[in-house]
């Protein structure tokens, strides 16, 4: 099992990067992602927004990494589920994949919050759980996989607001 975690500050309001997040994908940036289908989408009696969403996503994994686990499977599936409590300005998400979940599981969980010292700007707390299950080298390619998470987080990050910003522009 391996755990990990990240920090990423946001030069904007959180309304617009919640805004930015809720539209991530499609991301040119983090093409992995090929499909995003909402399942449900309902507001609660405390007025939050609860949405259940489908994310379809192809990794290209390195012909030694198909061996080790024994697939040639790349296209995978992610359910997610995130609360926006506009109230408290906070948005939760989480994540685990529901394929390769014998070989696989990938729990992950982001929190974006206004800064405590500057409500201008954003902060969103990524961490994740991967454990790769019953094959050798699971340690190798937990860490394989938190090194690449973490290069896909820098990559949203640095897009999700940006690419989102000129549809925000109100």
């Amino acid at each position: 099992m391996k755990i990990w975690s990240t920090e990423h500050v946001f030069s904007y309001p959180w309304d617009t990067v919640i805004k930015a997040a809720m539209r991530k994908y499609p991301n040119p940036m983090n093409p992995n992602v090929v499909g995003v289908d909402v399942l449900d989408r309902s507001l609660d009696e405390k007025g939050r927004l609860h949405s259940h969403r489908l994310l379809s996503t192809e990794w290209g994994l390195p012909g030694i990494v198909r061996a080790i686990l024994g697939t040639s499977h790349t296209q995978t599936y992610v359910k997610e589920h995130s609360i926006v409590d506009p109230e408290e300005k906070k948005m939760e998400l989480c994540s685990t994949n529901i394929t390769l979940t014998n070989l696989i599981s990938v729990d992950e969980r982001l929190l974006y919050r206004p800064h405590p010292d500057n409500p201008e700007v954003t902060v969103l707390t990524q961490e994740a759980i991967i454990t790769v299950k019953g094959v050798s080298l699971s340690s190798y390619l937990e860490g394989m996989m938190a090194r690449r998470m973490s290069a896909n987080a820098r990559k949203d990050c640095s897009s999700a607001v940006t690419t989102s910003l000129p549809n925000y522009a109100s």
